[in-house]
């Protein structure tokens, strides 16, 4: 009779490669820092936020609204775990966004070289690209 005394078994670890996972970071951090400070400068309604949504026929308390929205989403998608609210979330940020644009435009008030478009889409790419390249282990 043969005795097995050590028997060793390696898993496999589906791992992403080294360059995806940094452009998934590089990424997701720059929308985070982004989104965050847009959302922290609603809330405080700093700078020219007033007068962007005001100017749109918005009142004034949709900025308490979509900077709480804009923190929340942000800390979803950066804390780990929670996979089904991350797809949420990115999908909150998106829509965020393209509206953003969106009102803008229907407004007339596209900013200096169409500032006020081209930022919130350039925001939406960014939440595209970070939903694109997240890791298996943040995805549904």
């Amino acid at each position: 009779m043969s005795k097995i005394i050590g028997a060793e078994i390696t898993a496999k670890v589906a791992t992403q490669p080294r360059g995806k996972m940094m452009a998934y970071w590089s990424v997701t951090l720059l929308l985070a820092a982004a989104i965050t400070l847009s959302g922290i400068g609603q809330l405080m309604r700093y700078g020219g936020n007033i007068d962007l949504v005001t100017k749109i026929g918005f009142p004034l308390y949709v900025t308490n609204i979509l900077g709480s929205w804009k923190l929340l989403g942000v800390i979803a998608i950066v804390v780990p775990g929670f996979p089904r609210l991350k797809e949420w979330a990115y999908a909150g940020l998106f829509f965020l966004m393209t509206g953003a644009a969106l009102s803008h435009a229907f407004a007339n008030d596209y900013g200096d070289y169409g500032f006020h478009i081209i930022l919130p889409l350039s925001y939406a790419a960014l939440t595209i690209a970070s939903w694109a390249l997240r890791p298996k282990s943040r995805m549904l």
